[in-house]
């Protein structure tokens, strides 16, 4: 059972004219199906093993990263946005949520998917700091695995220095999970949601995760006002998944640091049937 704790993308061009404050990150370019062709069995073999593109050590330019990641926990962890984050994850709602996923599971791991440079700029910083504050905190959240296509070398390295794992192979999002696995995947492309979503679409799977990352409420809202938005194949599993998902939308106007992570929520999945996975 859950113990209580111890006491960045190119933006579709429609959507910024509707709300030029919501980061909804498309794909690069437009894909003719997002369906699955083959098993997942099939789509799991042709996934290419991924290794960073620079393989040199450069131990100055490493502890220069690490310097800026511990300022950036730092900053984070005396943050108002912080002290709210922990306070909503702690509100008997929510915490009830994450018990739910959890069930008589010890603690649920979680993978970063997406989180951009965090050598290069301070938002990504702001997010694995934040995964790592998570960690510290609460004694149900397990390993940390991380991926993004453009980590480099010393990046990797850092990042197993600071305890987590750098998956070395590109899902593309879609990992099938059969027990309760936390995805931190702040400001993402939707495309990756539907990925993931995908992988997991049954009703049994599904209610294994635990999301962190864009709202769905803000997705259906945009659909509701964007012509042809939620025609695109991968938006349409997103609108059905926030039919039945618990979406808690984080407080994040508090101070600086909020702003990496702008319209983002925590989602829970609890179908109760087939029919309402069915996607028109």
């Amino acid at each position: 059972m859950i113990a209580s704790a111890d006491t960045t993308s190119s933006y579709d061009e429609n959507i910024k004219k509707v709300d030029p404050d919501w980061k909804v990150v498309l794909p690069r370019r437009k894909r003719k199906n997002c369906q699955p062709k083959g098993s997942r069995l099939e789509q799991e073999s042709k996934q290419q093993p991924w290794t960073p593109p620079d393989i040199e050590i450069d131990q100055e330019r490493e502890s220069k990263l690490m310097q800026k990641i511990d300022t950036s926990i730092k900053k984070l962890e005396n943050s108002k946005f912080y002290d709210l984050f922990l306070n909503q994850i702690q509100n008997p709602e929510v915490f009830g949520c994450f018990s739910g996923v959890l069930g008589s599971e010890p603690n649920m791991n979680m993978v970063v998917y997406g989180i951009g440079s965090v050598e290069s700029y301070e938002d990504p910083r702001l997010q694995l700091s934040l995964a790592i504050l998570m960690r510290k905190k609460f004694g149900w959240i397990g390993n940390i695995e991380v991926f993004d296509p453009i980590l480099s070398g010393t990046e990797t390295r850092v990042l197993n220095s600071l305890g987590c794992s750098v998956i070395t192979v590109n899902e593309e999002g879609r990992r099938r999970v059969s027990k309760p696995t936390l995805f931190f995947m702040p400001h993402c492309e939707a495309v990756l949601y539907h990925n993931l979503l995908q992988a997991n679409w049954d009703v049994k799977t599904v209610r294994n995760l635990v999301l962190f990352g864009n709202s769905f409420e803000a997705y259906e809202h945009h659909a509701s006002v964007v012509k042809d938005y939620v025609a695109l194949p991968y938006t349409k599993r997103i609108l059905v998944a926030r039919s039945f998902a618990k979406e808690f939308r984080v407080k994040a106007d508090a101070d600086d640091q909020s702003r990496a992570f702008h319209e983002s929520s925590w989602h829970f999945f609890w179908p109760e049937h087939d029919q309402e996975l069915a996607i028109v």
